[in-house]
């Protein structure tokens, strides 16, 4: 088995078999971004790839971090806050 790397230029074939308006879909939003069909199906279905993986990313914390977190779920306020609240709105002026 051989290692894939950003380089690599080796290619292979996938075929696709969709409808027709769909087809003329993907041919007018690759156009409108200067793509060939490929190029365009390619690219989003890699970031539609990357984005499922990423969504299954799970990540761990200690107990002492969690609870440092937590604190930016509580609402703000303070005297900051509250000048901020009271400040006129520009769309009300």
């Amino acid at each position: 088995m051989t290692s894939k790397n950003a380089t690599d230029t080796h290619t292979c074939a996938v075929n696709l078999r969709v409808r027709e308006d769909v087809r003329v879909l993907i041919d007018r939003a690759a156009k409108a971004q200067g793509k060939t069909r490929s190029d365009f199906m390619i690219d989003a279905s890699r970031r539609a790839a990357e984005d499922v993986l990423l969504d299954q990313t799970l990540v761990q914390i200690d107990p002492d971090s969690f609870k440092q977190l937590s604190v930016r779920d509580q609402p703000p306020s303070g005297e900051g806050f509250e000048r901020l609240m009271n400040a006129p709105k520009p769309w009300q002026l």
